[in-house]
């Protein structure tokens, strides 16, 4: 009986994927830039398994965070399953097992993470039963990937992963080794889903001109990291998650995940750069955390920024790459 295990680490997005093209397999309506969060991880076991329907069930082991899934979770992982079992031909029914290391449905991009590991583990089993020429192209495994959980797209690359079309692609930029901290402001599942987001975001007044902006950023941010002009990325990263939690209060009906600890926080961390001017990117997903990447010379703000929130709040901080666990 075939089995694999592998694991997929989270991303966080400093150009954002919001609003996609109805009807495209997750195509944005616009390029984004992200950096690969390799400590923070889902681990998918796959096993083949004799006859029936595929199942998908936790992975439970004392590392992880157990996680449960409503009926249509499960359906979303088993249907990218079953379209990666037709892409390579494959007939034989598996039962996917998976968990993170981190809290799901909250902001953290537990869904990136989850669907590139099972794209993963997919193309690692199914190369073992009927191997295909494509089957380690990084690229096209993105494309598949996007097909399942838009973001997910940029898993599979780091430390800098560009996504403006089928796939993801890795980008070349100055600043590596990042350290990065998420300020947990709220653990528990969210009300809105990021799937719904995309679908709300296109009600909002906002969302006219959304990806031009989103586009003219990306492009003024790529120069900016490229250049070593922290300040100014800073800024348009600041400028960019502002951008899109505006669509998501001015939607149709509105909602919002950015929460009184939400704000304190952002407050504090533009308090601490006018104290100091500099410090870290600040960028918050579709959920209420706050995520910070520090510099690699930043190590003793790092520290600073991890004293100070954790008096309130939960603090998951890494300092730089960590190798990656299988």
């Amino acid at each position: 009986m075939k089995q694999v295990t592998v694991s997929a680490p989270s991303n966080i997005a400093l150009i954002k994927y919001m609003g996609k093209i109805e009807g495209s397999g997750n195509k944005p309506t616009n390029g984004s830039l992200s950096y690969t969060l390799e400590n923070l991880r889902t681990f998918v076991r796959l096993t083949e398994i004799e006859g029936g329907a595929d199942q998908w069930k936790p992975f439970v082991r004392e590392d992880l965070q157990k996680i449960e899934l409503s009926e249509k979770g499960q359906q979303r992982f088993i249907r990218h399953l079953q379209n990666l079992k037709d892409k390579w031909g494959v007939k034989k029914s598996f039962l996917i097992e998976s968990a993170n290391n981190f809290p799901s449905d909250c902001g953290l991009a537990s869904s990136a993470s989850s669907f590139a590991a099972l794209t993963l583990a997919a193309a690692e089993m199914f190369q073992q039963i009927n191997p295909q020429p494509w089957g380690a192209d990084k690229k096209y495994l993105s494309e598949l990937s996007r097909q399942g959980s838009g973001s997910s797209c940029r898993s599979l690359f780091t430390p800098w992963a560009l996504w403006q079309h089928e796939y993801a692609e890795p980008m070349g930029l100055e600043f590596k080794d990042l350290h990065h901290m998420v300020v947990i402001v709220e653990d528990s599942k969210k009300e809105v889903s990021s799937s719904e987001a995309h679908k709300l975001v296109t009600t909002s007044p906002r969302f006219e001109g959304r990806p031009e902006r989103a586009e003219m950023r990306l492009k003024d941010l790529s120069n900016a990291m490229r250049f070593n002009d922290w300040h100014l990325a800073r800024q348009i990263v600041w400028d960019e998650f502002i951008d899109m939690h505006r669509l998501f209060e001015t939607s149709t009906p509105s909602f919002s995940y950015m929460t009184d600890g939400s704000k304190k926080v952002l407050e504090d961390c533009q308090n601490l750069w006018n104290k100091w001017q500099d410090g870290p990117l600040v960028t918050m997903d579709a959920g209420a955390n706050v995520h910070l990447l520090f510099r690699n010379d930043q190590k003793k703000q790092f520290e600073q920024y991890r004293e100070h929130f954790k008096k309130d709040f939960k603090v998951l901080a890494f300092e730089g790459v960590k190798d990656n666990v299988h």
